[in-house]
Formats: structure tokens, C-alpha cells, sequence
């Protein structure tokens, strides 16, 4: 093997290790350690401004403080040779594919966490400007943006939703303006030093909007206070909006993290594997999902059968006749002859492992029937096959049990 083809494989390693990351057991590993870091570095940048802490431990705190600047330039450097193998990024040249990744603002802030460190190493402050670089350790806790699902989603919701937020921030703005206007014209002459400009009544319209109220500075005139009354309602709507628009860019981003999820599932049902893209959207809006951890009864004996099952991930276990235990694989499906039948389901279905499961009722069976008429007679069609086989399979004998020593004299005798 050329040395240029094991730099790949060592490349493509730590590519999987640094931006796989969960699906690598190393990447596992490392992820865990750079997110106890990142934390550790935060709570040592709130400790090192207590005085008898940094007196006491200040040499221990610049320790750690240097070890954890030349683990996050590892990291950085790393990153950046390894994104080559980034699939976006493979058919442009080395220097441009690295140029592009290090734009991304994931990386700027991994840059901007080690970067005072060596400004200040090479170009030594004096002490005031010291303490102000200090203040750039804190996009370190930015870094845990790319290990935590609920931050992405969050930054993909602000993002998609960023148009609806500047609009509320807008009105936010505006309302704060007006409110401000109204009470310096209300109060100006009985309180000249509060609210004797506008920009002085604007900390009143934002602390009232905003209902925390501080009670430094209040309306005393009658209309004042009725105005005050006014703008304290009206900041209990308008300061709801902004969580308005990010509840609902949640869950908008939740059901659309579980539609990828689910479709890329049903797409490996072998059942639905003639489907194109469009039909497959469609049947997965048909179904509804459930989780089973192992040893969990997905389908109880003597359940109604309401629905059938598939399984999109792991493994369970049906008994049709005692002892003779069925598998059931990732793409399997069960539960369609009661579902067909109208009557309850016979067996037990068990997760071995943990369970993706995927049920269809019965009026999504129907439109499912509607749009796509050979996947019901397939299914119909799997039905009388299992029933057969089940018939048969309750119908073999048994072998017999050898008989003891005592029952084969008797018999002789006889």
C-alpha cells in the first residue's frame, strides 16, 4: 500500500471520528471527552473571578487553561484536514474544500475560542486588555452547539424562522417608542428627572413591556398610571410573540426531523420498495410511529386488531405454536389477518431488542388501497399464506417424549 493511499485511510478516520461522531465508537469517546472540556473550561472561567480562588489556584487554573487551548487546536486542525472527505466538498480542490469548511460558522467559532490565546502569546497586553480577551474563552461553551441535538435545532428554528422574529422585534421596537413617547409627555411635568427626555422613558416602556417592572421609576399623575396600566397589558401580548413563532418552529422542525426519520425507514420496507420517493411520502404519512424497548409486548394476546405493524428497526419474537418461537426482522410486518379479519390478535409480539415500530389502522389500509392497489393484495395475499402455514404448523405432531424405564417394562408386560 502506497503512502499516499494509507494518509487517506488515516484522513478518512478521523473524519469519521470528528464529524461521524455517535457512529464511531472512538468518535464516541472523543465527543464525550471535548463535551466534559468544554463544560470544565466554563466553570474554571466562573471560578478564576472569585479573588481567593484565582490567589490560590491561579497557576493550576493557567494549566489548565493552556492544555485546553492546544486540545481545541488539535481538534481545529484536524477538522480542517480531514473535511476533504466531507461528500460536499471531495470534487473541489484541497485548498478550496478547506477554505469553504473553514468559513462555516461551526468552525469560526472553534477559531475564535483558541484564537486571544495566541494573539496575546505573540503580541503580549497589558492587563486591562487581558481581562477583555478573557471574555472570548466563553465561545468555548459555543462549541457545544455541535454536540447537542436540542442547540441544532434550535439554531435551524432561528434560522427558518428569523424573517417572523425580526418582524416581532420590530413591533416589539416600536411599541417601546410610542409607549415611551406617550408617558414622557404625561410625566415630564410632574417628574422632570424620570422621564424628562424620551430616551430616559424608554427604560420605563421596556421594563413595563417586558412586565419585570424594577419600581425605580413610575407614573405618579392619574393619566400616567392609567397609561401605565395600558402599556402592562399590552406587554404581556407582545412580548409572547417571539415564543409563539420558536414554540412553533419547534415542533414544525420536529415533525419534520420525524418525517425524514420515518420515510427513510419505510423506504427500506421491502413492501413499499417498488415506491418512488413521492409515493413513499405518502404512505408514511399513513402511519404512525412507536418505540418498544427490548422485552416490551408490542402486540398483546387478545389486543383488538386495530392496525398492522412493521418494524423499522430491531428485532422481536411471535410464538404461533409453543416452543417453536418467529423472528421477526427490520422490514417484517404482522398483524395484518387480524387487521383483515376484524377479530383480535391471536399471539403475543415481543421486542427482543429495541423497536422501531410503524402501525397502519384500518382507514389508512383503505387509502392505501385507493392509491396503490397491489400493495393491499399483497398484503392479502401474505395473510393466506400465514394463516396455511399456522394451520399446519398447529397441526404436526409433536415428537414424542421418551419414555422412562418404569412406563418400557410396563409396556412389555403388556
Amino acid at each position: 500500500m502506497s503512502l499516499k493511499s494509507v494518509w487517506r485511510d488515516w484522513r478518512v478516520k478521523v473524519h469519521d471520528i470528528l464529524e461521524v461522531g455517535d457512529g464511531n465508537p472512538i468518535g464516541r469517546v472523543v465527543n464525550v471527552f471535548l463535551i466534559v472540556l468544554i463544560v470544565a473550561n466554563g466553570l474554571a472561567f466562573a471560578a478564576e473571578t472569585v479573588p481567593s480562588l484565582y490567589d490560590r489556584y491561579g497557576p493550576e487554573f493557567e494549566a489548565f487553561n493552556t492544555f485546553s487551548v492546544v486540545v481545541f487546536t488539535v481538534e481545529y486542525l484536524l477538522r480542517l484536514w480531514s473535511s476533504v472527505e466531507i461528500p460536499l466538498l471531495r470534487r473541489l480542490p484541497h485548498w478550496r474544500a478547506r477554505l469553504n469548511f473553514a468559513a462555516r460558522p461551526m468552525m469560526i467559532i472553534d477559531l475564535l475560542a483558541i484564537l486571544p490565546w495566541y494573539i496575546y502569546l505573540i503580541v503580549p497586553f497589558d492587563l486591562r486588555a487581558l481581562r477583555v480577551l478573557r471574555l472570548f474563552r466563553l465561545f468555548r461553551l459555543l462549541k457545544l452547539l455541535r454536540y447537542s441535538p436540542a442547540l441544532l435545532t434550535l439554531k435551524r428554528v432561528i434560522a427558518h424562522e428569523y424573517r417572523a422574529l425580526l418582524g416581532a422585534i420590530l413591533l416589539m421596537m416600536m411599541l417601546m417608542l410610542f409607549s415611551a413617547a406617550v408617558i414622557y409627555f404625561l410625566e415630564r411635568g410632574a417628574q422632570p428627572d424620570k422621564f424628562g427626555s424620551i430616551p430616559a422613558a424608554a427604560w420605563w416602556a421596556l421594563s413595563t413591556l417586558t412586565t419585570v417592572g424594577y419600581g425605580d421609576i413610575v407614573p405618579v399623575t392619574p393619566l400616567g398610571k392609567v397609561f401605565g396600566s395600558i402599556v402592562m397589558l399590552l406587554g404581556l401580548g407582545m412580548f409572547a410573540l417571539p415564543i409563539a413563532i420558536l414554540s412553533a418552529g419547534f415542533s414544525q422542525e420536529s415533525a419534520r426531523h420525524e418525517f425524514v426519520v420515518t420515510w427513510s425507514m419505510v423506504a427500506r420496507v421491502p413492501l413499499f420498495s417498488t415506491l418512488d420517493a413521492a409515493e413513499v411520502a405518502e404512505v408514511t404519512k399513513l402511519l404512525y410511529t412507536r418505540l418498544f424497548q427490548a422485552g416490551a409486548t408490542i402486540v398483546p394476546a387478545g389486543d383488538a386488531g386495530g392496525a398492522m405493524y412493521f418494524i423499522g428497526s430491531g428485532e422481536a419474537t411471535v410464538c404461533v405454536v409453543p416452543g417453536q418461537p418467529i423472528k421477526l426482522h427490520e422490514g417484517d410486518f404482522f398483524g395484518e389477518m387480524a387487521l383483515l379479519e376484524h377479530r383480535s390478535h391471536r399471539h403475543a409480539v415481543v421486542a427482543d431488542t429495541v423497536c422501531r415500530v410503524y402501525g397502519l389502522d384500518s382507514e389508512g389500509l383503505a387509502r392505501l388501497g385507493r392509491r396503490h392497489p397491489e400493495i393491499v393484495r399483497h398484503i392479502k395475499e401474505v395473510a393466506k399464506q400465514r394463516a396455511l402455514e399456522n394451520q399446519k404448523l398447529r397441526r404436526a405432531p409433536r415428537s414424542p417424549r421418551a419414555k422412562s424405564p418404569a412406563a418400557k417394562k410396563e409396556t412389555q408386560a403388556q
